[in-house]
């Protein structure tokens, strides 16, 4: 194979950066890596380059992707690989074709019309396409059963293995020196970090950063460290027909999506293949840790709906034979988005793996931010959709990957619903509320690995999940709980919250350092921030509630778990005394919500609950029939209302004592989209939504967390006074759509005076308001505030449709906060 005869053996005792992997992904981190002046890095290949999954791969380049900056990654290979043509004299074979998106259904055509705006926004070239204008444009398709497509003028395809070898020389002009057939047997870590590979030439190997980049295996070495990478491979399959006379030069990259092909061209034959529902595991395991270029064996039982599909799309193939059968390896994740980033508690142990069969198209996007990331510390953008630390441990174990990877396969070309559950792996993580809210009706959803409700059911035919880009099924059952959370009392299941308690003598100095807000406040207080990153972008929302002088408790939502924990004891200093411990299965959480609250409560507690004596914001001991809890008087719906967080062994007897104690008040459930809708009407902020990353307080409108005075100053303080004097560039904003009610969810472009101004970040039906509603990033000119927003006109598109919109000066519903401080 190319790259054989590039092999170097020199003896290495030392290198900055080791990669283990020389696939399309390894190289190109290490090529990015040496543009930067990182020279001082060691590719190590156990084999030869390109011969684990690159050397099979499809080679398609289509930079539109779901979300605003996975397509900012993959627009990048467009840019990237005619320059590294340029720069190496190495064909990459890469070139604009065109590419086709073909719909056989309206739920599909409204998914596409999504897409397409987020290719507009991007500045790609797309647009929506009728059945006549598919046939116009590839004459091969049979159209009769279309009811239109997406065309995307910036698809392409690539060679994977010379665009492996353009990688490589490059890398090796800028100083990286790569060894072929070199397995690592072992990665050595030293007080949280690592410091050393151990190779299979007998060699260790100093340095002080691992990439991890090994595809297939990125799993096993993952294991070394043990570090929980969750890839599963399967067999992935196409076929290479003979020759076609009389293809279309250039050839657009077909996907039929619901067919679950797609059709490319490559040297005037086809390829035809796709993402089965039943895709075949497959156990690295199976092979010789030193097995390369694998091919699996022939399985026309299961291409054959594959066949099918492609047969009745391009009836010409019908005529033409098959040359070859390609079954190889593929490996993907259980969400199918890639693995990156820094993995949680190895210091310098990074991964960029698991990429669900678009590593090539990925590769160039990829290999400069783990470039940027390893370099700088941070991501350089908003990555946490693929920042590894986004994952559960669990989710890397045998059984659960086995049980959710056909399911992941398939969601690749399968619909991409709106609100859509994962129906595989399910039932694993459930609070010890689970079966009595399940008893109450609640129908389940895992948005973030937890089983909770996402609305509850009062008779057989509500528990039905079904799904649609208009309004949603379940908008009654939501609306529903809405009515009971503002008339009278509602319980939430709040348990997947993340709670972590932090303690001991400088545990206030590192809350102070970490925070935005002033944590330094008497024990009984809870304090509402953020956390930032050195460029001042929010890195947690959460609440701080100081418990006593050294013992605070931390919380914040289900899904960062892993990510706050981690940034929490990266920010530990060596020399400070704190303990940083997890309580979250520790702890089962009900919220208690609505008018009625303090009544329901103080009729199973003999706590004060008065307003006086336990006002908004503070926290404190309370029994509820026989048990102990902590109730902290807040709420993220914005009526009266309390969190109480109970020791997981008494939470069933507390949920016990709420349900039955006034039968005349008439206790109701309330679930996770009931949730969502009344945070919206109160303009409540939600992390990896409404705010990242990428996005300061002072553009979030949450400058009223930032503490500048406090004695210690908070990590990104510099940064944002820097933004503060420069002036910023965007706001966001509420927004009520006047008059009507589409289905609004995320990354729908909003217009102000006409003209493109921003994206929405996230949105919902209010039913407390009767309006639906959304938050966006405005765009400003230099000199611009908020309050300038508000005059202009704005409208919102969603699947192509555009419609009216309200700039709110202040949320909708009970704007000066009354109902929750009562």
């Amino acid at each position: 194979m190319a790259g054989a005869s590039d092999r170097t053996y020199e003896d290495v005792s030392e290198a900055k950066v080791v990669i283990v992997g020389g696939g399309i992904i390894g190289l190109s981190v290490a090529y990015h890596l040496a543009k930067l002046d990182w020279s001082d890095v060691l590719l190590l290949e156990r084999n030869q380059l390109t011969s684990g999954t690159s050397w099979h791969a499809a080679g398609i380049v289509g930079p539109l992707r779901a979300s605003l900056n996975l397509t900012k990654l993959a627009i990048y290979a467009t840019e990237l690989f005619p320059e590294l043509e340029a720069e190496t004299g190495q064909s990459t074979g890469y070139r604009q074709t065109g590419g086709l998106w073909l719909a056989q259904t309206e739920a599909r055509v409204a998914e596409l019309r999504r897409i397409a705006a987020m290719g507009t926004y991007n500045g790609l070239d797309v647009r929506m396409l009728r059945r006549e204008d598919l046939a116009a444009t590839l004459a091969l398709l049979r159209v009769d059963d279309l009811l239109g497509g997406l065309w995307v003028t910036e698809d392409g395809q690539t060679n994977p293995v010379d665009t492996c070898m353009a990688y490589a020389k490059g890398a090796k002009k800028h100083g990286v020196r790569i060894r072929e057939g070199t397995s690592v047997l072992d990665i050595q870590t030293s007080r949280g970090g690592v410091y050393a590979v151990d190779t299979g030439k007998g060699s260790r190997i100093r340095c002080e950063y691992v990439v991890n980049c090994a595809g297939l295996w990125a799993r096993e070495v993952g294991a070394m460290v043990d570090a929980a990478i969750p890839l599963q491979a399967v067999e992935h399959m196409y076929v290479v027909t003979e020759p076609v006379d009389g293809l279309p030069v250039p050839f657009p990259i077909v996907r039929d999506l619901d067919g679950g092909i797609y059709v490319k061209e490559d040297a005037g034959k086809l390829v035809l293949g796709g993402f089965e529902s039943d895709a075949k595991l497959w156990d690295s395991a199976s092979v010789s840790s030193d097995s390369a270029f694998l091919t699996l064996s022939e399985d026309w039982e299961q291409f054959e709906p594959f066949l099918v599909a492609g047969l009745d799309r391009i009836p010409l193939l019908q005529n033409v034979g098959i040359q070859h059968f390609m079954n190889g390896p593929e490996s993907f994740t259980p969400d199918t988005r890639q693995v990156m980033g820094e993995v949680p508690g190895i210091r310098n142990y990074f991964v960029a793996a698991g990429f669900n069969s678009i590593g090539i198209m990925s590769s160039a996007g990829v290999g400069k931010a783990m470039a940027e990331w390893i370099i700088g510390g941070e991501p350089p953008m908003d990555l946490w959709e693929v920042d590894i630390a986004r994952f559960e441990p669990h989710t890397a174990t045998r059984a659960f990957l086995t049980a959710r990877t056909a399911e992941s396969v398939c969601n690749q070309f399968d619909m991409h619903w709106p609100h859509k559950q994962m129906r595989t792996a399910r039932g694993i993580r459930r609070s010890a509320l689970h079966e009595l809210f399940a008893k109450a009706g609640a129908v389940f959803g895992a948005p973030t690995g937890w089983e909770r409700p996402l609305w509850f059911a009062q008779n057989a035919g509500e528990r039905e999940q079904r799904y649609s880009f208009h309004d949603q099924p379940w908008r009654p059952y939501a609306e529903r709980e809405a009515m009971a959370v503002r008339d009278g009392v509602a319980l939430f299941e709040l348990s997947p919250f993340t709670k972590i308690r932090v303690e001991g003598r400088d545990a206030e100095t590192l809350l102070q350092r970490l925070c935005t807000s002033n944590v330094a406040v008497e024990p009984g207080r809870v304090i509402y921030t953020q956390m930032l990153n050195r460029r001042g972008g929010i890195e947690a929302d959460l609440t701080v509630t100081r418990i006593d002088e050294e013992v605070f408790w931390v919380v914040s939502g289900a899904a960062t778990r892993v990510k706050d924990l981690t940034w929490m004891r990266r920010g530990l200093a060596e020399d400070e005394h704190v303990a940083i411990s997890d309580l979250t299965s520790a702890y089962g959480v009900i919220g208690v919500m609505g008018p009625h609250s303090r009544r329901l409560l103080q009729a199973v507690s003999n706590s004060d609950l008065s307003p006086d004596a336990f006002p908004f914001g503070t926290s404190r001991q309370i029994d509820i029939g026989s048990a102990l809890v902590r109730a902290s008087r807040i709420s993220f719906v914005g009526e009266l209302g309390w969190e109480l967080y109970i020791p997981t062994e008494f939470a069933p007897h507390v949920y016990r004592a709420l349900s039955t104690a006034d039968e005349a008040l008439g206790v109701a459930h309330a679930g996770h989209y009931c949730l969502d809708a009344c945070r919206l009407e109160k303009g409540f902020r939600h992390w990896g939504h409404d705010m990242g990353s990428e996005d300061s307080p002072l553009e979030a409108g949450l400058s009223f967390t930032l503490a500048f005075d406090k004695p210690v100053a908070f990590v990104g303080r510099d940064a944002v006074l820097r933004s503060m004097s420069n002036g910023i560039h965007r706001h966001l904003l509420l927004f009520a759509v006047e008059g009507s009610h589409p289905l609004i969810v995320h990354d729908e472009p909003v217009y102000r005076d006409g003209m493109m101004a921003g994206l929405t970040t996230s949105g919902t039906r209010g039913f407390r308001t009767e309006r639906s509603l959304c938050f966006a990033y405005i765009a400003v000119a230099p000199g611009e505030v908020r309050s300038d927003l508000l005059g202009s006109r704005y409208e919102i598109e969603v699947a192509g449709e555009r419609y009216p919109l309200a700039p709110l000066s202040r949320a909708p519903y009970d704007p000066v906060g009354a109902r929750m401080r009562a």
